[in-house]
């Protein structure tokens, strides 16, 4: 069985993968190694099939703002493949893990022959680009407390059959303030604030959201206040 067979984008197709790996090749990576750099002129599409990656951009000033975190599955790098420009954010890897590396030439040729694989890449940008607008958004007229609050829903997932929500393993302060645009101090304030609420709940490994339906009430408010 193809080993690209686990990967989102190919998941469930009925698809022969095994000439487009044969023309691929295979990263380890180690936990803190560049996998791809701000300017870098390659246009490889990295697969994760193990591991953990954060993507990051930095700003002229030197600061630097968390876009995403990436698990076993799914991929990036394929803005590059298709437009050729350079890089514009950094990957760096938070877990030992491996990667499929295919070049663009092999991504292309896969994506445009195989409609099921291109309607799947268009969703998954399309998503993506959902994302960053709602980021955006909440960048222009969120306070920093109620970003704070949409971050933590957007990184939470279900517990189990209750109305809680979870956030595993628990992010660390300095983390979440890259991601909203914050110093730490302030995320460690809002956090002290919350948990006087009764809204989170620190247990081991895990950072319990006990109202989310309360947080997500605040967000639309001040969202419609600012609309």
């Amino acid at each position: 069985m193809a080993r690209l067979a686990s990967v989102f984008l190919f998941k469930d197709l009925n698809i022969d993968l095994a000439p487009f790996e044969a023309r691929s090749s295979w990263r380890r990576f180690e936990p803190e190694e560049i996998l791809v750099d701000f300017d870098d002129p390659s246009t490889d599409v990295y697969f994760l099939l193990a591991g953990d990656v954060r993507v990051l951009m930095r700003t002229a000033a030197g600061k630097e703002v968390i876009l995403d975190e990436m698990r076993a599955g799914e991929l990036f790098g394929e803005l590059a493949a298709m437009d050729g420009i350079k890089r514009s954010a950094n990957v760096t890897a938070l877990t030992r893990g491996e990667a499929c590396v295919m070049p663009s030439s092999v991504f292309r040729e896969l994506v445009f022959a195989n409609q099921p694989v291109a309607e799947r890449l268009f969703c998954l940008l399309s998503s993506r680009i959902r994302e960053l607008n709602e980021r955006f958004v909440e960048q222009t007229v969120l306070d920093l407390r109620h970003r704070l609050y949409s971050e933590l829903l957007r990184l939470s997932i279900p517990r189990g059959a209750s109305v809680e929500r979870v956030v595993t393993p628990p992010p660390f302060h300095h983390i979440l303030a890259a991601r909203i645009g914050c110093r730490r101090e302030q995320v460690t304030r809002e956090f002290t604030v919350m948990a006087q609420e009764g809204l989170i709940e620190r247990t081991r490994g895990a950072l319990v959201l006990r109202r989310p339906d309360l947080l997500r009430e605040r967000v639309s408010e001040a969202l419609r206040e600012e609309g």
